[in-house]
């Protein structure tokens, strides 16, 4: 397998662009591991497995158990993930596909009921971040599997 394009070194300036979005999401002070659980399950649905590949790499290197890493897929199915969690997840689920419930009420009443106004537009944007990153992989045809978390977080971990 070959990427069909080099994003990184062809428009560095849109990366820049996306850093900045995730610099914000690193910091916006909702939990890492939440925050990996949601990177992880976007890129699930959306099929992208370079971002898979990625954070569940990450996630593993931020302490996340593997029983948990394997039920994302599944998530609404197991026990494993705390309401707020399951919250996150459903968000994800309905951003992610927006194009088929326009982020229905029960999911956001849900949301409402885990995350402050200010959490809930930081989750947004999370999944806003994977969601672009995603989709330039997807469309580059990044060759998953070479990629290794580092032991400090940087903006490329962060990214995909």
């Amino acid at each position: 397998m070959q990427a069909r394009i080099e994003f990184t070194k062809v428009a560095p300036e849109a990366l820049r662009a996306l850093f900045g979005l995730e610099a914000y999401v690193r910091h916006c002070g909702l939990e890492a591991s939440l925050l990996d659980l949601v990177r992880v399950r976007a890129s699930e649905i959306n099929g992208c497995a370079y971002c898979v590949d990625m954070h569940t790499k990450e996630a593993r290197a931020h302490g996340e158990s593997e029983q948990r890493l394997y039920a994302v897929a599944v998530w609404q199915e197991t026990p494993f993930f705390t309401e707020r969690e399951r919250a996150a997840l459903a968000w994800t689920d309905a951003v992610t596909l927006v194009h088929s419930s326009h982020v229905p009420d029960d999911v956001y009443q849900l949301a409402c009921q885990h995350f402050s106004e200010k959490e809930l537009i930081d989750l947004t944007m999370a999944i806003v971040s994977i969601n672009g990153w995603n989709r330039l992989v997807i469309s580059s045809r990044q060759v998953p599997g070479t990629y290794q978390p580092s032991r400090e977080p940087t903006a490329a971990a962060a990214h995909a």
